[in-house]
């Protein structure tokens, strides 16, 4: 399985209910997925789903936050979803396909994920009629963050762009403080550093958050949420509207 970090012989259902998804299933269907889980540290940057490269495994985030990124000819790369604990990576073979070729997926914030080989998840999603459902609407909601993403990077100013990001990544951390470097949000808002210490400095002065040496802490999430575009809230309705 292409995938660093150190992984247990079983996971409890406890632990699996850490991933919305997996939590949404029955519990006799959850024991029967358990010996296909493995649990795994993830770090930042570590690759999850390499672009044009067949999909090993799929993820279900419990601590840690993913990135699907696209990158372009000259090697930007721009940022078009990011996926916790409400969701998974390996759609595209719930879908029927092996292999992404457009998207790649890295660790965004370190944390623990649970790990299912390719052909375990295939089997278990055909066997199971609650699972197949869960995937689909799972799906729907991935693709609606993706255009609204896509949306909110063209309309949308720098600031509002960011209070989103971290507004999403506060939901899927549970907790308000987490790594977080300039250049990793320059990265994932498609803007230049400059104007992500800007934007930071911006909030940091008003209250919102703190920023020092690579960490966040969110400070005021009310406030965080007035200085959002309403791209967080379409999409975190969706994702409750469809999940729960």
């Amino acid at each position: 399985m292409a995938t660093r970090g150190v992984a247990v012989n079983l996971t409890s259902a406890e632990t699996a209910r850490g991933n919305q998804l997996l939590h949404a299933l029955p519990q006799s269907e959850l024991a029967q997925l358990g010996p296909s889980l493995a649990l795994r540290s993830i770090n930042v940057r570590d690759p999850i789903v390499r672009r044009g490269e067949p999909v090993e495994a799929v993820y279900f985030p419990l601590s840690c936050v993913l990135s699907m990124v696209a990158e372009g000819a000259a090697g930007e790369v721009v940022e078009v979803a990011t996926v916790g604990n409400e969701g998974m990576v390996g759609v595209s073979l719930f879908l029927g396909v092996d292999r992404s070729t457009t998207l790649q997926t890295f660790a965004q914030v370190p944390g623990d994920a649970l790990v299912m080989r390719a052909r375990d998840f295939s089997a278990h999603v055909r066997a199971s009629a609650r699972l197949a459902e869960i995937m689909g609407r799972y799906t729907q909601a991935l693709l609606t963050q993706i255009s609204q993403s896509s949306a909110c990077n063209r309309m949308h100013a720098a600031e509002e762009r960011c209070a989103r990001w971290l507004l999403m990544t506060h939901d899927r951390v549970h907790r308000d403080e987490f790594e977080l470097t300039h250049e990793f949000l320059a990265q994932m808002l498609g803007v230049r550093r400059a104007t992500v210490s800007e934007v930071a400095g911006v909030l940091q002065a008003a209250g919102v958050i703190r920023y020092s040496r690579g960490r966040v802490t969110v400070l005021d999430r009310s406030a965080l949420e007035e200085r959002s575009c309403e791209c967080y809230r379409v999409i975190r309705d969706e994702y409750t509207r469809l999940l729960g």
